[in-house]
């Protein structure tokens, strides 16, 4: 296969050092296998579209209805990526405007709260996100917010203890899904939840946007009041973010975004989610999406089988949590010299972790970039391998065998050319 790597001579006349490091960038995404499961490739034509003039118009307001003038072609654009978007998940409403996740989830608390209202959602050790009502968190400050656990016993949600828990406390939102999720989420079940405390159910799907537009995860749709995600993770899109609804939160949630929380959308990136929300509606999308919960199934097993405690024993979807205790090294320790050996990672608490948050217990790992690169089965037998000896080597402060790996990562990521970069 023929590669081009991307060029950039007016960035490398003008600023040669940026040029470099993000030639560097270039460099690091393609030698080494991204495991991080928020994390994939864009194509060139998103990567393109990201990139153009559109970045040097203000378009506050939404299409038909602007504050500025000059608008004939970016009401187009937007136009386009709504459409998209209500076709591809089949959807009432959408707003692609928020600038990324958690200013769609803050919109969310505007259109529908005051602050000091109850607010439900996953603990953020559990798996759940800041943005459903962490304490660190404005939306755990300036809301009440009460979360829910998964089982010590099976590492998941137990519906009745979320009912239980919505009925004492009356939430007015609850939200489901989070960042550490490795199962189905069950939609049918939050909402009849929350429909006997009168909630607003909002599924964040930021992490599975992209499988349940493959048809690999079921999808919010018919349950859910509002659904929040992000383009970028599973949906292969531009760092940006969507809300979407039935018809009658419509103009609360746009309010919220504008004028509530932002000026003028980013219009180079809602033409690029434009782009990706077209690729995603393509016959190919939907094996992508499959294959990538097939390699997390494939993943988890190996590593299984070689001893590693996966929480709530495997996965549904495109991630891995795996607990590190029984291997004597600490999440942080392990994700740093994997990052060392090719293969990247992220440190991640596990459900009812002793440690820290910043040196937990965990590493979270997922399926969609290797995936994009076109990797399959095989290929994540060999990542498990890797996996294990890393940690070991971790364990043992081996920095040959670290060394050696990367190697052979490198050699590996040379059969599957990372898409975007060199096409």
């Amino acid at each position: 296969m023929t590669t081009t790597a991307l060029t950039y001579p007016a960035l490398q006349a003008g600023d040669p050092e940026i040029a470099r490091l993000i030639e560097q960038e270039e460099r690091r995404q393609a030698d080494k296998i991204r495991l991080i499961p928020s994390e994939n490739y864009v194509s060139r034509a998103v990567l393109e579209a990201t990139g153009t003039v559109l970045t040097n118009k203000y378009s506050e307001g939404y299409p038909g209805k602007r504050y500025y003038e000059g608008q004939q072609i970016i009401d187009q654009v937007e136009a386009l990526a709504v459409q998209r978007a209500q076709a591809l998940f089949g959807v009432d409403h959408a707003n692609v405007q928020p600038y990324s996740g958690s200013p769609a989830n803050l919109a969310v608390y505007l259109a529908f709260l005051q602050p000091g209202d109850t607010v439900m959602g996953m603990a953020l050790p559990m798996g759940g996100h800041l943005t459903h009502g962490w304490g660190v968190s404005i939306t755990g400050r300036w809301f009440h917010s009460v979360q829910y656990d998964v089982r010590k016993d099976t590492g998941r949600a137990d519906l009745d203890e979320v009912r239980a828990l919505a009925l004492r406390e009356r939430p007015k939102v609850i939200f489901c899904g989070g960042t550490a999720i490795p199962r189905t989420i069950d939609f049918a079940g939050f909402a009849a939840i929350a429909r006997e405390v009168e909630a607003v159910l909002v599924a964040d799907i930021a992490h599975i946007a992209g499988l349940i537009a493959g048809g690999a995860h079921p999808s919010p749709v018919p349950h859910a009041d509002v659904i929040s995600t992000t383009t970028h993770k599973t949906l292969r899109g531009p760092r940006g973010a969507m809300l979407m609804s039935r018809a009658e939160h419509a103009r609360a949630l746009d309010r919220a975004v504008f004028p509530g929380l932002q000026g003028g959308p980013h219009n180079h990136t809602t033409a690029a989610i434009a782009v990706a929300l077209r690729e995603a509606s393509q016959p190919a999308f939907r094996g992508y999406a499959q294959t990538t919960v097939g390699n997390a199934r494939a993943l988890g097993e190996e590593l299984a089988a070689r001893g590693f405690d996966l929480v709530s024993g495997g996965t549904d979807n495109h991630l891995l949590l795996i607990d590190l205790t029984s291997k004597n090294v600490s999440g942080k320790q392990a994700a740093t010299a994997l990052d060392k050996a090719g293969l990247v990672t992220n440190a991640n608490t596990v459900p009812y972790d002793p440690r820290k948050p910043f040196d937990p217990s965990g590493i979270r790992i997922g399926t969609p970039a290797v995936t994009t690169r076109g990797m399959g089965p095989a290929e994540m037998r060999r990542v498990a391998g890797w996996i294990e000896q890393g940690v070991e080597a971790a364990r043992q402060e081996d920095a040959a065998t670290l060394d050696r790996i990367a190697a052979e990562v490198r050699e590996l990521t040379a059969e599957f050319p990372a898409p975007g970069i060199a096409e």
